[in-house]
């Protein structure tokens, strides 16, 4: 399913080219692409690693600080165009139409009954893992830098913040949908609990 966010419209559209689908090819590991969980993890474990240890092996901050940024945009690079659509098939981006308007497109790839039986569970969870936790670093980063007045890092971790918060908000559209989308299951979800307690069943009607 492809979700266009313009105006909160949605359309149902053809995923990925032809050449990109998976095959039919039996499973050989739980971990199918190997190269693209080490790179989804690497460059931005290796950003946090780099704040925190930079200086104790150089006294250049702007070393430091480039060396940082070079890896947070290697690594939204990275997430953006290559380890989403082949660890979890899902695919976000922005385009403009001939109007000269922005639209933002959030994509998952529709699961087929084949598919299902090839989807690798570690690697879901590494993904999922990588996107949510790092981000929060970067967030408890941002309050350590402002709260003991570390004025010269502070921009570089609101660039981590915000490289990697952009990466984990377009991934969780792809996943849970539109804002509409995602208010309706809140209600649906309290719905259900309200049943469950009403009926002391536990089972929703």
């Amino acid at each position: 399913m492809l979700q266009q966010d313009s105006n909160d419209d949605t359309e149902d559209v053809a995923l990925f080219d032809a050449e990109e689908e998976t095959t039919n090819r039996p499973k050989k590991s739980k971990i199918r692409h190997p190269v693209a969980s080490f790179f989804h993890l690497f460059f931005r474990v290796s950003a946090i690693i780099v704040y925190l240890l930079c200086e104790l092996f150089s006294s250049s901050f702007i070393a430091c600080m480039v060396t940082i940024i070079l890896l947070l945009s290697c690594d939204f690079w990275a997430v953006k165009n290559v380890t989403g659509r082949l660890m979890v098939g899902l695919r976000w981006w922005n385009h403009i139409d001939e109007d000269g308007k922005s639209h933002w497109v959030f994509e998952s790839r529709k699961a087929s009954s084949q598919e299902s039986k090839t989807v690798s569970e570690a690697e879901s969870r590494i993904f999922w893992l990588g996107l949510i936790a790092c981000p929060v670093l970067w967030v408890v980063f941002a309050f350590s830098a402002l709260f003991s007045f570390r004025v010269k890092w502070l921009a570089v971790v609101v660039m981590g913040v915000v490289l990697q918060g952009a990466n984990l908000y377009g991934y969780i559209r792809c996943k849970v949908g539109s804002r509409k989308n995602l208010t309706s299951m809140a209600t649906s979800y309290l719905g259900k609990q309200f049943l469950r307690q009403t009926t002391g069943d536990g089972q929703p009607s």
